[in-house]
């Protein structure tokens, strides 16, 4: 994937009228900017690790190569937990590693933030964006992403609307449902451990609805993907928990597919982007940063799957009253502290034992 990407970036690069042509600076952005502007040029590349689909930040990435020539993406696509092991390592060894790294795993980059593997950046875009979507002048979130049920439209015909009816219709057709639920497994996906831990803090109820979905005996997953796949085949009626913007994504092209933010409460996740302390083309890494947050890049992100941050872009976004956004901040913490972690997975396997006698 990031060959294919430096490719793309290169090609881009080539369309520009001339190799010395000039990059404007950003309506509004201070006259110092011109400096970082050559300062990145001068550094010629930035190094993204991210986990958001090549596809989808392909039409991005050409559109910042286009407004600042000469400075190429490498960009990894990464899972999570490969993202926090890879980067932890090179930056603790001193190796060569991400100038920028950007994932949906928001504990896990809060994590890298408090422990000090990331640099303060006052962006020129920061007044535009939420106030809980920025922590330190580190942590920036992007986007803002609900967190959504999937279901298949030939076995459920009227699905449910809520938590609540979720959990009715898992009791009601428990037998009908025996291995047709799928969900993240907590245990080897962050993402996924993220999201229950966030049910649980919204509501009590959650315990009652994990106990009515290990009595189906769900298939458990590290990525979005198969589920979206197998709730299309037919292999699994419902899907519990996965990033409703691909969901979305994948629904107007599939049309057995069906799309549920529960109308009680529908978690939004942000994907945290933050500049490496030690990056090595850390110019480049705040210009890349800044068009990501811009109004013409958030454009971008919401023509796709990726739901804009800024409210001031016409992109898809939840009533307030609905939508529960995860913060950005030292409370994402909590559940990283290695006792509890245990402690949670312990409970959330007994549950799984449990359901299936």
């Amino acid at each position: 994937m990031r060959r294919v990407i430096q490719i793309v970036a290169a090609l881009a690069s080539l369309s520009v009228t001339s190799a010395t042509a000039v990059a404007q600076r950003p309506t509004g952005y201070p006259r110092s900017y011109d400096d970082l502007i050559g300062d990145a040029r001068a550094e010629r590349q930035v190094i993204v690790y991210a986990n958001a689909d090549t596809s989808e930040m392909a039409p991005v990435i050409l559109a910042f190569q286009r407004r600042y020539p000469g400075v190429t993406v490498s960009y990894s696509d990464l899972g999570s937990n490969e993202m926090f092991r890879r980067f932890s390592s090179e930056a603790r060894s001193g190796r060569m590693s991400a100038d920028l790294v950007w994932s949906s795993a928001m504990d896990q980059q809060v994590k890298l933030i408090n422990d000090g593997f990331a640099q303060a950046y006052a962006s020129p875009e920061k007044p535009a964006l939420p106030a809980n979507a920025v922590w330190k002048n580190m942590g920036f979130g992007v986007t803002a992403e609900p967190i959504a049920y999937v279901y298949n439209k030939k076995a459920i015909a009227n699905p449910p609307r809520s938590h609540a009816a979720l959990e009715a219709m898992l009791r009601k057709d428990r037998k009908a449902l025996i291995g047709k639920v799928a969900t993240f497994d907590p245990a080897r996906s962050n993402t996924g451990y993220l999201y229950l831990t966030q049910d649980y803090a919204i509501t009590r109820d959650t315990g009652s609805l994990v106990e009515a979905m290990a009595a189906t005996r769900p298939q458990l997953h590290i990525t979005t993907e198969p589920m979206l796949r197998g709730v299309a085949e037919g292999k699994f009626s419902i899907a519990y928990n996965v990033i409703g913007s691909y969901a979305q994504e994948r629904a107007r092209r599939d049309p057995r597919i069906g799309v549920v933010f529960p109308e009680d409460y529908t978690i939004v996740m942000s994907r945290i982007a933050f500049i490496a302390r030690e990056a090595r083309h850390p110019a480049a890494a705040k210009l890349f940063l800044d068009f990501l947050l811009s109004r013409e890049g958030q454009s971008l992100l919401a023509q796709h799957s990726l739901w804009p941050v800024r409210t001031d872009i016409n992109g898809r976004r939840l009533p307030a009253a609905q939508a529960r956004p995860i913060r950005v901040g030292p409370q994402l913490l909590v559940n990283l502290d290695r006792l509890t972690r245990q402690r949670f997975l312990r409970e959330w396997q007994a549950a799984l034992i449990s359901g299936a006698r």
